[in-house]
């Protein structure tokens, strides 16, 4: 491990880095399963803060689509959503800008010594496009990152990301070093599921709506200076 390493934090990415849109995911659920946009119904309570596939599953079977066929259709949804979105390159450079702050956030905690990854719903090869086209990836270690295409099971990425950060940096990834930053409630109950300590940003649900699923801080935004001073006293400053 580097010197510098002073902890690690945790990316969410749609809603947390850049605004979430399910434009992309109603596309390529669509052409998948041969259904009209129009016609697409996404479950009103798992969406945000669940992993592509099973959003995939669950919208396709609110759509109209057998259980059997939606299951059957996901290995062809992972080609699908990846052309979708090579397709929309422009339309998401547009749409979808990193939030205020993010950027800059990220370069701080870099300079600060953290490492960075992600632990997002998005399939991978998604998550890897949104954040380059975003200009979010040069100091996010990706190669440690867990991603819906790792699990179905939100709830099973903390795990991911702790065995690659030992592989990678050879020594076990301290959990309570560990900081998560989400927007969702199950960005909240996944961080604390994996025993790392959680950061809500205020970007969709307010104050108070966060604040019932009890995240370490809540901040109103990613104002750089905030965020490092945040994550510095979750960790504790011992460092």
């Amino acid at each position: 491990m580097c010197a510098e390493y002073v902890g690690l934090v945790v990316w969410d990415v749609d809603g947390t880095l850049i605004p979430a849109d399910l434009r992309w995911l109603r596309r390529a659920v669509a052409r998948t399963y041969a259904i009209q946009e129009g016609e697409i119904v996404f479950p009103t309570a798992r969406v945000h803060g669940y992993t592509d596939e099973s959003i995939v599953v669950d919208t396709a079977v609110a759509s109209g689509v057998s259980p059997d066929e939606a299951e059957h259709g996901v290995t062809r949804f992972h080609e699908v959503l990846a052309s979708v979105m090579a397709e929309g390159e422009q339309e998401l450079a547009r749409d979808q800008p990193a939030y205020p702050g993010a950027a800059e956030a990220i370069a701080a905690l870099d300079d600060h010594g953290f490492v960075q990854t992600v632990l997002t719903g998005n399939l991978r090869t998604a998550a890897e496009f949104k954040l380059r086209v975003a200009g979010l990836d040069s100091r996010l270690d990706l190669t440690i990152g867990g991603f819906g295409s790792d699990a179905r099971d939100r709830f099973e990425l903390p795990a991911v990301v702790a065995e690659r950060f030992a592989a990678r940096y050879s020594e076990p990834l301290d959990a309570g070093r560990a900081v998560v930053i989400g927007d969702a409630a199950n960005d909240i109950a996944c961080a604390r599921h994996g025993g790392f300590r959680v950061i809500a940003v205020a970007h969709r649900l307010t104050r108070d709506e966060l604040a019932q699923h009890s995240p370490d801080a809540i901040l109103d935004d990613l104002e750089p200076n905030t965020v490092v001073a945040t994550v510095e006293s979750l960790i504790g400053g011992d460092h």
